[in-house]
């Protein structure tokens, strides 16, 4: 793709609410709420464009439309407004589609929102319309699954035993206490309770799978040039890519290897001009332990078969090799699906300008950020610079 056309993107605001099991606002008043506090945040009171993330509304709330619906309670009238969907990785494509709309010339400022309300129903079963509902979904498959017997296929041809995820959780719950936005920041949790807590899918604990829950996140976008107008620490987005790998399980010759991971994160770097070595910090898709330790092999800071080593090593933390969930993460700030890819946005913006508080990390410039679709049948890769 030619670039050379193309404007230069940065983030000039945010806004994000508390990650909740159950948030006693309901879904537009979330929305809002975020879309209000990132348009503060920039200093701005009308944008051109809005681009809404968000997986199970139809369905949970009985509500589509949601881009128009969040534009219009916030006072946003004749702006375009479009939802966004890639499944579990919808956060991302709002950001990716806001994104686009600066690069392009055709919006000046432009919000991505993302908001997901899922207490109000069973989300498992609708979830799973994440995988082939004619060939996948009828086997009784759900994502969780999914990830199950990637965790099961991981364990038997590397040799390994269930332990060596426990970092993993226990890694992203330490960095969540210094998160006011993180839904588990006044849970102490210790290796035994990790080591100990129920078995969900075999192999797969409860303490390696992601929280059910309800969040809403928000970011407003300008040219780069300009974005100095609005805030004097902006972010720049250098690079956005999406690769896609078969979408089922079964037609993937080697399922470990996560392609469209490796894809995506190729391009990504491509077009940002660096290397896995240039990154400071990753905010990891850690839905689940092993999607974790997959995507720390697929994107290059580990060989197959080794990721798992970063958690034992304790080099995923905040003073190791390659930090990651550095404010908790999908396992402990929670995954609100629409909403993940922004929250964590979020974080790496406040990461990037040393507004982290105690989760600051030392020198972080560059931040890597990927989101994944499905049982990584799509991935979503962001990079950011300060």
């Amino acid at each position: 793709m030619n670039n050379s056309s193309m404007r230069d993107v940065s983030i000039v605001g945010i806004g994000q609410i508390p990650v909740l099991k159950e948030s006693p606002l309901s879904l537009r008043q979330m929305g809002v709420k975020v879309v209000n506090l990132a348009m503060a945040s920039a200093g701005v009171t009308q944008v051109d464009a809005l681009f809404a993330g968000n997986m199970l509304a139809d369905e949970l709330q009985g509500q589509k439309h949601i881009a128009t619906l969040v534009a219009s309670e916030a006072g946003l009238r004749g702006i375009e407004a479009l939802q966004v969907r890639a499944a579990t990785a919808t956060g991302a494509a709002a950001l990716r589609m806001a994104y686009f709309a600066i690069a392009s010339g055709e919006a000046d400022l432009a919000v991505a929102v993302g908001l997901e309300k899922m207490s109000s129903g069973p989300a498992t079963p609708v979830l799973a319309k994440a995988l082939d509902a004619d060939y996948e979904v009828p086997t009784g498959a759900t994502l969780i699954g999914q990830n199950a017997r990637l965790m099961q296929m991981y364990m038997a041809e590397y040799g390994l035993e269930i332990d060596v995820f426990n970092n993993f959780a226990l890694n992203a719950h330490r960095n969540c206490r210094h998160n006011p936005n993180a839904l588990f920041k006044d849970k102490a949790v210790t290796a035994l309770m990790i080591q100990n807590s129920r078995v969900v899918e075999p192999p797969l604990r409860l303490y390696d799978a992601s929280p059910v829950c309800d969040g809403a996140a928000a970011l407003v976008l300008a040219p780069r040039d300009e974005a100095r107008a609005y805030t004097d620490q902006p972010v720049r987005i250098l690079a956005s890519s999406v690769a896609t790998d078969w979408m089922r399980l079964e037609d993937r010759q080697k399922p470990l290897n996560l392609f469209a991971a490796q894809l995506s994160a190729r391009k990504a770097f491509r077009r940002a001009n660096i290397n896995p070595a240039d990154v400071d910090f990753f905010e990891v898709h850690d839905a689940f332990s092993i999607m974790a330790c997959l995507l720390l092999e697929a994107v290059g800071f580990a060989k197959p078969g080794a990721g798992w080593r970063l958690a034992v090593d304790e080099e995923i933390g905040w003073q190791g090799k390659i930090p990651i969930t550095t404010m908790g993460g999908l396992k402990a700030r929670g995954h609100p699906i629409g909403a993940t890819a922004l929250y964590q946005t979020c974080e790496i913006v406040l990461q990037l300008t040393g507004r982290a508080g105690e989760a600051q990390l030392k020198d972080a410039n560059v931040a890597l950020l990927q989101s994944v679709g499905g049982a990584a049948a799509t991935v979503i890769t962001h990079i950011f610079s300060n």
